[in-house]
């Protein structure tokens, strides 16, 4: 990792995951990762249908950033 600053949502994500992996519980921390991804990229759709919705490419942007690209 690099000593770049990580954006709000990029921290969480990473945070999220260091909450478990102490105590190696990898398919948890995996788990917690994608929650905390969610909550931070989701947003309310204003049409019929499904009310919260994840930009694939914001989720890109975040594996990037978190990649050190």
């Amino acid at each position: 990792m690099t000593n770049k600053q990580l954006s709000p949502e990029a921290q969480a994500v990473l945070d999220a995951y260091f909450t478990y992996h102490h105590c190696k519980d990898i398919p948890l921390s995996i788990a917690c990762s994608l929650r905390e991804l969610v909550n931070q990229l989701q947003y309310y759709n204003c049409l019929e249908g499904e009310d919260m919705l994840l930009d694939a490419r914001a989720i890109l942007e975040v594996a990037d950033e978190l990649e050190g690209k």
